[in-house]
């Protein structure tokens, strides 16, 4: 039995499958944000742990790079009985190799993603190369790797020379991103050319910058996930803003709103041409594929009075870096706050530059001088009718 988690949004645009790295987890701390941030974007991700590792079952010493991808294969078929067939599959380090071998045996997979992955499957034989002579020999050694103690079999290093991965890369015939760091000192960055080299058309190439091999840095492991469901939404469909730009009708001078097919709240929205989606909170029925009327005429409070200030401190040539205007629903006095309808909205201005007191209390002066601030304290008459 292999453990797992699924990251599930409350309505998945597509399902994708998380392979670790050798001799890690499902929850090393890069899985758990790249699977947090594709979760935001909409994909449900299921990592999981291969054989001997965390919280699975069996014997490590007797798993080897075949068996890695048959647990891949393993993990697509439960979430194809399940829940959905995985359309991504998402590899780190030798999960990227297995990965890159297991695509060929999921039929539904539409796209293929590798972090840091090596070229060649006995890549990672050279973290045990001075154990080598021992498991030769005996038949098997224990060997330190990050740290924990693993028993590693002849039989493991034998199944590493008869994989191919380059071979399986040039047979794909599946979308492939290919994210990798330059520093990388564990897997060089040379592994991303030789896939790269070897794998056909569409095939994408993503610089990780600075990052290390095991994307220790969360921001590094969200600006992966954010890069790949960009990637991957070329393959299995629109995120909701590409959703919002294809459903809202052009529309100029105001804003024209309309219902969405299949949604039981959802509204494509149309603002002088500029598409978004609004829709009601899951605790409300809908499915929170975008902010709700409120909070959206919050948001426009909000980001007139910045606009506003900006304006004035250019036009006065005062030094204003940054502004940070936040809206909170209030309550009135005597009354229950409304979160739908509220009667009192809170401003807070956060102001960053070279200002004095006076010129701070000028700025509080003009955010509420801004035209949305005016037209919602000073009332607004709406003619209605059906046309």
């Amino acid at each position: 039995a292999l453990a797992a988690a699924l990251d599930l949004p409350e309505k998945p645009r597509a399902y994708a499958l998380f392979a670790h790295c050798f001799s890690c987890t499902k929850d090393i701390k890069a899985a758990r944000e790249i699977a947090r941030a594709l979760r935001a974007e909409g994909f449900a991700v299921m990592r999981f742990d291969f054989t001997g590792l965390g919280a699975s079952e069996g014997e490590f010493a007797n798993t080897n790079f075949s068996s890695n991808v048959d647990d891949l294969v393993a993990a697509a078929d439960y979430l194809r009985e399940t829940y959905e067939a995985p359309s991504i599959l998402i590899g780190h380090s030798l999960g990227g190799a297995a990965a890159i071998v297991a695509a060929g045996r999921i039929p539904e997979v539409k796209g293929v993603a590798t972090i840091g992955a090596p070229a060649e499957a006995d890549h990672v034989a050279m973290q045990i190369a001075e154990h080598r002579d021992e498991i030769e020999a005996k038949g098997k050694a224990t060997v330190s790797l990050a740290g924990r103690p693993f028993t590693i079999k002849k039989q493991f290093l034998d199944d590493l020379e008869k994989q191919d991965v380059l071979a399986c890369a040039e047979k794909l015939k599946k979308p492939l991103l290919l994210m990798h760091a330059p520093l990388d000192k564990t897997v060089g960055v040379e592994n991303a050319t030789r896939i790269f080299v070897a794998a056909k058309h569409p095939k994408s190439f993503i610089s990780l910058d600075t990052a290390d091999h095991l994307l220790s840095n969360p921001d590094d492991a969200r600006y992966a996930a954010l890069v790949l469901a960009a990637w991957a939404g070329r393959y299995i469909g629109a995120a909701p803003h590409a959703l919002a730009t294809s459903l809202a009708p052009p529309f100029a001078g105001g804003a024209l709103a309309s219902t969405v097919e299949g949604e039981p709240f959802a509204v494509a929205l149309s603002i002088d041409g500029h598409p978004m989606l609004i829709d009601a909170g899951t605790e409300d029925g809908g499915h929170d594929l975008g902010p709700n009327p409120t909070r959206t005429v919050e948001g426009a409070l909000a980001a007139c009075g910045v606009m506003t200030i900006r304006m004035y401190a250019r036009r006065k040539k005062w030094d204003v870096k940054s502004v940070e205007i936040r809206i909170r629903p209030g309550k009135a006095e005597g009354e229950a706050g409304d979160s739908h309808a509220p009667k009192v909205l809170e401003k807070e201005l956060r102001l960053k530059g070279d200002l004095d007191e006076a010129q701070r209390g000028r700025l509080l002066e003009i955010a509420d001088k801004c035209p949305v601030h005016r037209m919602l304290t000073g009332g607004v008459t709406v003619n209605s009718r059906i046309a």
